[in-house]
């Protein structure tokens, strides 16, 4: 049985054994028999550590009598729920050493909010670890360990711009908290948007089981090397159906790179913005197919317009890399570091244009303002902010000027009514709304009815309501 199994293994995973193998039923040696990834995970589990947080969470005790209304009716608040009692609550997760002074990644959604984080390593050593950088929108973070000057096992990373569908890879973490556990499988797909998985969306597929546990483990290509951190999978069961999600290793270079500076990573803008290639466009403009972003709107003297970039203009390629779509763009630009150029490919009249353009930090200017709304009308509950470039790309908003929702307390009546973080206020009773300050003013004074217009993600949509 033994023998069967590494037959198998060695026909159908080891791709240099597949040309020798390709005219046989049976393999033709020994040396073929005995093919292995032991070596290869030998080398790099020792950097792949398990990651165990405690969080304390405050809950109230109570029955569920007690917030029946016939039941109160008879007895009042005699019997409301008690002070709020602390529970600790435990998760799991899985992270990679990156460097040997202690400097650790993970996924941001392992250790959010965790008042506790214990690093525990493949040869058992446990280590209390400090939160240095979080990256939510990218589900990143990093971690720190004190190593007492004790080189810790690392592994490097690979340019995960070189993958290819078909390659094979492995994943290293801790799944369900039984311990250490390696899968194999191949890349099934690079580049993958619209997956739904956070605002910031640009993975690595893989179907090389990933379950529970496994989040912010290693993605590693046969080179030993790491090209991806697993953040997510598609399952209607919890558990593994052969489509996993990676973050690309060149973002988490990108973040690591971060460290030195504080832990911000600050993402490059070049003031240009637009919408994917359809079919519908690429026909019409008489492209081969549907690829890359049509600007429509530039910043006026923003990097982009500065270097040449004109409405009409469809972006292909950052650095002879391709763009598919605008989630492809932004993580093409996540990627390089801010005050240094980048190439723009573009097409233009169905003409190649390669344009030099500046990488420089959004504009933070005018400041946020926030101001949070209340009273009754129906932007009460809404924490609002005034746009710029920064702020916008905080929000992963498109408009970079004028009033946007930053946040909506639960419940609330902007909540009830149907507001959403992320909407820009366009006009209150045909009104046109410039500053945070202005609509709070008008919001005062303006009775009802009202008439609330708002962009959605480039969607404008009316609220009358009286």
């Amino acid at each position: 049985m033994k023998s069967l199994v590494s037959c198998l293994l060695a026909v159908l995973l080891l791709g240099p054994a597949l040309s020798a193998l390709a005219q046989d039923t049976v393999p033709r040696s020994q040396g073929q028999i005995d093919l292995t990834f032991a070596p290869l995970v030998k080398a790099a589990a020792p950097a792949v550590v398990n990651i165990y947080t405690r969080t304390v969470v405050k809950e109230r005790q109570s029955s569920p009598f007690f917030d029946d209304p016939f039941f109160r009716q008879f007895f009042g608040d005699q019997f409301k729920s008690g002070e709020p009692k602390e529970r600790v609550r435990g998760a799991l997760g899985s992270g990679v050493i990156v460097r040997t002074d202690g400097l650790i990644v993970t996924n941001n959604h392992v250790i959010n909010g965790a008042d506790q984080i214990r690093v525990v390593l493949n040869d058992k050593r446990e280590f209390e670890a400090k939160v240095i950088a979080a990256e939510e929108r990218l589900d990143l973070a990093l971690l720190r360990v004190e190593t007492k000057g004790e080189a810790l096992p690392v592994l490097s990373l690979r340019d995960s711009d070189d993958l290819e569908v078909g390659d094979l890879v492995l994943a290293i973490g801790n799944p369900f908290g039984v311990g250490q556990t390696v899968t194999s499988g191949i890349v099934s797909g690079v580049a993958r948007t619209n997956t739904g998985i956070g605002d910031f969306g640009y993975f690595i597929q893989t179907d090389a089981a990933i379950n529970p546990g496994n989040s912010g483990g290693a993605l590693i290509s046969t080179d030993g090397k790491l090209i991806g951190i697993p953040t997510a999978i598609f399952s209607k069961t919890g558990g593994s159906v052969g489509i996993g999600f990676a973050i690309p290793s060149n973002m988490v270079a990108a973040v690591i790179k971060a460290e030195g500076n504080g832990g911000k990573l600050v993402r490059p803008w070049i003031g240009a913005a637009g919408e994917a290639v359809t079919n519908d466009i690429a026909q019409s403009l008489g492209l081969p197919r549907p690829v890359g972003v049509v600007v429509q709107q530039l910043y006026a003297d923003g990097p982009a317009e500065d270097a040449g970039v004109k409405p009409g203009d469809i972006i292909v390629g950052v650095n002879g890399r391709e763009v598919e779509d605008p989630e492809g763009l932004r993580f093409r630009l996540a990627t390089l570091p801010v005050g240094e150029k980048a190439t723009l490919n573009l097409l233009r009249k169905g003409e190649a244009v390669d344009l030099s353009v500046d990488l420089v930090a959004p504009p933070d200017q005018p400041a946020p303002g926030e101001t949070l709304l209340d009273g009754r009308q129906p932007l009460s509950g809404a924490l609002i902010v005034n746009l710029s470039p920064a702020t916008a790309d905080e929000l992963n908003i498109s408009a970079w000027d004028g009033v946007a929702i930053a946040k909506i307390k639960r419940g609330s009546i902007a909540d009830r009514v149907g507001f959403e973080s992320g909407d820009v206020i366009v006009k209150l009773n045909e009104e046109k709304i410039v500053t945070a300050a202005d609509l709070a003013r008008l919001m005062e004074q303006t009775p009802a009815p009202w008439s609330i217009t708002i962009n959605r993600g480039g969607k404008v949509k009316t609220f009358d309501l009286d």
